[in-house]
């Protein structure tokens, strides 16, 4: 592991009467003016600028006006749960008289509206469907769907294929022809947005002269649960969302759901951050639909009965516990299949397989090998029927799910079907062409990156000094995002003097430091390290890759380096 210094522009931007520190911080991650820290909602780009936006208002208007039967299909991710989750809400606040929701089981129906999922959407007897994301690439389904009579409005944030369906209107940031300027909208984000724009619209039309006009804002804290749990880019866009969100929840007005995860992950509201909702929150939201169902999740996020609440969420965590088990085991057998493959022998484009994995877990799996071996990775398990899926996700400079366009192109009987992101990627596969596609993926992330592009590379924002170890600053740098996906927490360097370390929990280490000049001695954690080197008594000095942050112990707050990266000096 290498840490390098962060890139900073040639000159900074003012932004404003701010420390140096957070000028340099921000200047660093792309801030270019200081309108681009105010985190109000009057800041949020037009919802004007979405292409298709007015066809859907005009379907959910007339849904609206006629007492139709809505639908909405989404996915089994924290995103779709959340999206759901607010479509339900939002349109039920806005005056909709039958909203219903279904999440296709991934274990039997797989990703998004399919032919089979409408067949079981029409048991429910709809007018108007409604994805949320997903849809973009459903033209089979659509084609079902309008076969059936349905009306279809499609909201998704996935790029799209060389085929759009044919939906009666098609909302998504990334299709041809959109101009918002924001590509990274969640899919909770798009809904929304589609939210904000039939208020309006309902407004000109005089909806709320005799009655009070509902207040969507109080669907933001599921938009930035749904918008960090789904790792999108924290453009500034995306962080009015997610600040607005972390507002609600910490001063005590989230959803009754959100509020249960919390208390059973036993964290404190009121001090929540963006890395809480996507390591704390999100996975437990996630579980569901990894191990069985999301409806649970979906409906723990509905209900307003607080004790319902605490007991899905309850559940939600016991299914969290089986799947940290699961994906365990599943790593150890991955280790095991790479234990004694020569780092010269390593592909550059890691394609894992075992009968025996959980198709649920294997984006974590996927995740965790590409975080050991620093190379995009892809998980499969079986899916039945002679099929494999598999979940990659990437490493920074290879658009993944654009690398599986290129392979399908090339091999045009390999792959069934594949989308997704640049970072993350799904697809199916048949399995006798496993082999194959693992050469041809390797292949691929060999011709766009170098060996050097595969080795563990740290971006440190410098060192501190000696007197900025201190809370004012740690409360600063915890309030100045929110942090996330291409707007990373701050994360600095340096050099400590080793005083004592312990393991705790089995795979953390404890440690109590001094700086480099032995004047301040400071608390700090390493999560998940190495058994093989630590603890280890001869070790009297380190180089740290750590975030500045606050631990809070019976009221006392103090300082704690969260330590990303330790070794030996």
């Amino acid at each position: 592991m290498r840490i390098d210094p962060r890139p900073l522009p040639a000159t900074l931007p003012f932004l404003g009467e701010l420390p140096p520190l957070l000028t340099r911080l921000y200047a660093a991650r792309g801030v270019q003016s200081e309108a681009e820290l105010d985190k109000s909602l009057a800041r949020l780009i037009p919802f004007q600028q979405l292409k298709g936006i007015d066809a859907a208002v005009d379907l959910l208007v007339t849904a609206l006006e006629q007492r139709q039967r809505i639908l909405i299909v989404g996915d089994f991710d924290a995103d779709g749960a959340t999206a759901s989750t607010v479509g339900v809400l939002g349109l039920r606040l806005l005056g909709a008289a039958h909203v219903d929701y279904l999440v296709p089981n991934r274990f039997e129906y797989g990703y998004g509206l399919t032919p089979e999922i409408v067949e079981v959407a029409m048991t429910r007897e709809p007018q108007l469907l409604i994805t949320v994301d997903n849809g973009i690439s459903s033209v089979e389904g659509v084609a079902a769907a309008k076969r059936h009579g349905l009306k279809v409005l499609i909201t998704d944030h996935h790029l799209p294929g060389d085929e759009l369906p044919q939906a009666d209107a098609l909302v998504n940031p990334n299709q041809p022809g959109c101009e918002f300027p924001s590509k990274a909208l969640a899919g909770v984000g798009v809904i929304f947005y589609v939210l904000m724009a039939l208020r309006a619209r309902l407004r000109s039309l005089g909806w709320y002269e005799n009655k009070p006009q509902p207040n969507i804002g109080e669907l933001l804290d599921l938009v930035a649960l749904g918008s960090v749990a789904d790792v999108v880019p924290l453009d500034a866009n995306n962080r009015i969302l997610v600040h607005q969100g972390l507002e609600r929840i910490r001063a005590g007005r989230a959803r009754p759901g959100i509020k249960a995860i919390l208390e059973v992950a036993k964290r404190e509201a009121s001090r929540i951050t963006s890395t809480d909702l996507g390591f704390i929150v999100g996975p437990r939201l996630n579980a569901a639909g990894r191990l069985d169902d999301m409806s649970l999740g979906i409906e723990c996020l509905l209900t307003q009965n607080a004790e319902l609440a605490r007991e899905m969420a309850a559940q939600l965590d016991g299914m969290n516990q089986d799947r940290k088990s699961i994906e365990q085991g599943m790593q150890r057998e991955a280790l095991a299949q790479l234990k004694d493959l020569p780092v010269e022998s390593m592909p550059f484009g890691l394609c894992l397989f075992d009968p025996e994995w959980h198709q649920g877990v294997i984006g974590i799996l996927a995740s965790r090998m590409k975080e050991r071996y620093f190379r995009p990775t892809i998980a499969f398990a079986d899916a039945g029927d002679g099929l494999l899926k598999g979940s990659g996700r990437s490493v920074q400079g290879f658009h993944i799910r654009d690398a599986l366009s290129v392979v399908a192109a090339q091999h045009p009987e390999l792959i069934s079907k594949y989308g997704g992101h640049a970072m993350a990627a799904g697809l199916t596969l048949p399995q006798e062409n496993f082999p194959l596609f693992a050469e041809a993926f390797d292949a691929e992330v060999r011709r766009q990156l170098r060996e050097e592009d595969l080795t563990g590379r740290l971006l440190s924002d410098g060192t501190l000094a000696v007197e900025e170890f201190h809370l004012e600053l740690a409360r600063a740098l915890r309030h100045a995002g929110p942090w996330g996906q291409h707007f990373p927490e701050p994360l600095f360097h340096g050099v400590f003097q080793l005083v004592e370390q312990r393991v705790v929990g089995e795979r953390h280490l404890k440690v109590v430091l001094k700086t480099e000049c032995g004047s301040v001695k400071l608390d700090g954690i390493a999560f998940g390290i190495d058994r093989d080197i630590w603890p280890n008594p001869t070790i009297k000095w380190v180089e740290l890759a750590y975030k500045l942050d606050l631990n809070e112990f019976r009221g006392n707050e103090t300082v704690q380096l969260m330590i990303a990266h330790i070794e030996p000096r």
